[in-house]
């Protein structure tokens, strides 16, 4: 996926056929290395019943941007909870794995679940997975959140991914449910607002933030498949949390531009809205031993290696990271 990265060793495996649950980035990033792998999809988008196409590297467009090129093994169905607009599982499967990345509805209730729900427990897949958040964990004061923490968050987002993740565990599809915390990569990255001079370096003393590259997420997802890791929770992150000044300060240097100027979050915060706030108000360190535990190793063990990566995606491979790595800048 990234030009001058080694890709990750593809083990031998019999074509499989997944369904993804939602055309976002993270789904569209997975089926973009489905596809690769040879096997068969099908991912639901509310775009359309007809646009049975994929779009172009993640890099460079939109999650929601499809570009003509057909391709075979891929078929696009609509799902849209809101208008009533459901694809017809039983005629598309049978699948070997599932996957839902769609998140709660305004009401706190999982689209997948009220909709699919009976028609996914008759088809009865192998392996199901959920991706939700860390947010769950709530406010820990910079402390660390493992898998054996209770969710406790009171942010009502994180409130209602809570009541998902309770409802898929008693949805007897036994899914691994997946915890990610912010997620960056080509096409979602600090690069675009430092360039147009829209990155904002606020400083909040202490606050950290755990994160995750696109690529790992995708990649946790085969490995936990693939080996058969179901009916628990996982958290999928990198091994560095760190403010998000530290992360901006990496790709500005990368880019050789300046930073904006610091502000203070107390100083801001007012005039934040609600969602911008919310991301402040809590402060944890996510911990990724489990997944490290089931033999997952990160293509991106911190945001160091997955910004230069994201960069020589996004520039078409005209980046050339070994000349940073020698001024020191990406020495741990």
């Amino acid at each position: 996926m990234n030009p001058g990265v080694p890709e990750p060793e593809r083990p031998q495996r019999d074509p499989q056929r997944w369904l993804v649950l939602g055309g976002g980035y993270c789904g569209m990033r997975l089926v973009d290395q489905l596809l690769d792998l040879g096997d068969a999809v099908v991912v639901t988008h509310r775009a359309g019943t007809n646009r049975h196409t994929i779009h172009q590297s993640p890099a460079s467009l939109a999650p929601d941007t499809w570009s003509p090129r057909p391709i075979p093994q891929l078929q696009v169905v609509a799902f849209d909870s809101v208008q009533g607009i459901d694809p017809d599982l039983g005629a598309l499967g049978p699948f070997t794995a599932v996957l839902s990345t769609i998140p709660p509805g305004d009401a706190g209730v999982d689209p997948v679940l009220d909709r699919l729900g009976a028609a996914l427990r008759r088809s009865a897949p192998p392996w199901v997975g959920y991706l939700s958040t860390s947010g769950v964990y709530g406010d820990l004061q910079g402390g660390w959140a493992d898998e054996s923490l209770p969710p406790r968050s009171r942010i009502t987002r994180s409130r209602h991914r809570i009541d998902c993740e309770a409802a898929w565990r008693a949805s007897g599809l036994a899914p691994l449910i997946l915890r990610l915390p912010g997620i960056y990569g080509p096409g979602r990255s600090p690069f675009s607002r430092l360039n147009q001079r829209r990155a904002r370096l606020i400083h909040k003393p202490g606050q950290v933030f755990s994160r995750v590259h696109v690529d790992d997420v995708v990649g946790a997802v085969l490995w936990c498949q693939r080996h058969g890791y179901r009916d628990t929770v996982v958290n999928v992150c990198d091994a560095l949390p760190c403010p998000s000044s530290e992360l901006l300060g990496l790709a500005a240097r990368l880019l050789g531009c300046p930073l904006p100027p610091c502000e203070r979050y107390r100083d801001v915060k007012a005039a934040m809205g609600p969602m911008a706030r919310s991301f402040w108000l809590e402060n944890r360190r996510v911990s990724n031993r489990r997944l490290l535990s089931w033999g997952y190793v990160l293509r991106y063990p911190t945001y160091r290696e997955g910004l230069v990566a994201t960069l020589a995606e996004e520039s078409g491979g005209d980046f050339n990271p070994a000349h940073h790595r020698a001024d020191g800048l990406l020495a741990g």
